[in-house]
C-alpha cells in the first residue's frame, strides 16, 4: 500500500498550494497522519501532524503558515500552505506518524522561485 500526494507545482514566494493524500480506510481510520517533505541533499522531516480527534502539530519552520487538516469521510488528510517560501521547496509526501516504510509512495514536487 503506497500513499499518494498530489497538488504541488511551480509556485511563486508568498504564494499558496494545496496537498491532498487519500488513504484507504484501514490506514486513515486508525492513525495519526502526517506531512513529510525532503529538500535536495537533506533528511526527510515531519512538518506537520493530525491526530483522530483533529490535534494538530507543526514544525517550527512551518507553523503559522501551513495548516494541515483530514476529511474522514474520504480518508484524505490536506496540506494548506500559505506564504510559501524558497526554502519550502522540497518533495512532500504523506504517510502515518510514525511512519510506515511501506506506505512512501512517490511525493509530490514542490517548486517556491520567482
Amino acid at each position: 500500500v503506497q500513499l499518494q500526494a498530489s497538488g504541488g507545482g511551480l509556485v511563486q514566494p508568498g504564494g499558496s498550494l494545496r496537498l491532498s493524500c487519500a488513504a484507504s480506510g484501514s490506514i486513515f481510520s486508525t492513525n495519526v497522519m502526517g506531512w513529510y517533505r525532503q529538500a535536495p541533499g537533506k533528511q526527510r522531516e515531519l512538518v506537520a501532524r493530525i491526530s483522530l480527534s483533529g490535534v494538530t502539530n507543526y514544525a517550527g519552520s512551518v507553523r503559522g503558515r501551513f495548516t494541515i487538516s483530514r476529511d474522514n469521510a474520504k480518508n484524505t488528510v490536506y496540506l494548506q500552505m500559505n506564504s510559501l517560501k524558497p526554502e519550502d521547496t522540497a518533495v512532500y509526501y504523506c504517510n502515518r506518524v510514525p511512519y510506515v516504510y511501506e506506505y512512501w509512495g512517490q511525493g509530490t514536487q514542490v517548486t517556491v522561485s520567482s
